[in-house]
């Protein structure tokens, strides 16, 4: 897996490429969001528009970064879920817990009042 992370008027994008299997990648993606909450960013957005595959590890990471921010008074917002993820999703009924958007400017919009 591959991170990338840009940012967007108040958000933060992290955009994930490649499987996403939880392993070595959870610890490189918490990292990067304790990080982005030193500095005082609490808006992510994850782009997983470039994911071919994720497994249970995967959702896991996705899991552990939401609770991350939300202790943190942060938000985790997913964007542009492909099929396979979103019926992961709905079959976990993680679905209920992220917010989800068809593109990255619908979820960086999101965060405006």
């Amino acid at each position: 897996m591959k991170i990338k992370t840009s940012e967007k008027y108040t958000a933060v994008i992290i955009e994930l490429k490649g499987n996403v299997m939880g392993g070595d990648d959870t610890k490189s993606f918490n990292d990067l969001i304790h990080k982005l909450i030193d500095e005082g960013k609490t808006n992510i957005v994850v782009d997983l528009s470039g994911v071919k595959f994720m497994n249970s590890s995967g959702l896991g990471m996705l899991i552990g970064g939401y609770t991350t921010l939300k202790k943190a008074n942060g938000h985790l917002k997913l964007a542009n879920v492909t099929d396979k993820i979103e019926s992961l999703l709905i079959i976990t009924k993680l679905i209920t817990i992220f917010e989800s958007f068809d593109s990255v400017d619908d979820a960086v919009k999101s965060f405006s009042p």
